[in-house]
């Protein structure tokens, strides 16, 4: 398994608690983005730096991703994308996408982006929290467990 983050609007935190696992782990990971980002030194955790544009990191990350892998998104047509190639996808709250919903959630996504488009508010997601970062590490830490048992 290789983890790969999409990494630019990814909260430093959850960046943090992927290094820590990789260490632990001795998993692969990447972190993709169009701006540098200070990382530990390490050989297992290296940085993908991607041109400055609308979804490079995302088309990055699905030209890499092999099944199997992990991507840490939370854009759910990645999240798609790499979910039909075999791979897991977790988003920076913990939400695991899979095959189970991430049709569902993918629906969801076009339908507010609708309603957007015609100028309702739909507000935005909330204040990313303690829970949310509790919430991430226990479902990483989960299918990190599961991985090793294959």
């Amino acid at each position: 398994m290789h983890i790969w983050v999409d990494a630019d609007a990814c909260p430093a935190v959850i960046r943090d608690i992927l290094c820590r696992a990789a260490e632990r782990t001795g998993l692969d990971l990447t972190l993709v983005a169009n701006q540098h980002l200070r990382l530990p030194t390490s050989p297992r955790i290296r940085m993908l730096q991607v041109p400055g544009g609308f979804d490079e990191a995302d088309k990055a990350i699905a030209a890499r991703v092999q099944p199997g892998d992990l991507v840490v998104t939370a854009d759910i047509p990645l999240a798609a994308e790499v979910v039909a190639k075999g791979a897991q996808a977790l988003s920076p709250r913990g939400e695991h996408y899979g095959e189970e919903n991430i049709r569902q959630l993918l629906d969801l996504r076009n339908f507010m982006d609708t309603l957007r488009s015609t100028g309702v508010d739909t507000g935005g997601p909330p204040p990313y929290s303690a829970t949310d970062r509790q919430t991430f590490a226990n479902r990483l830490d989960t299918l990190l467990r599961r991985s090793g048992d294959r």
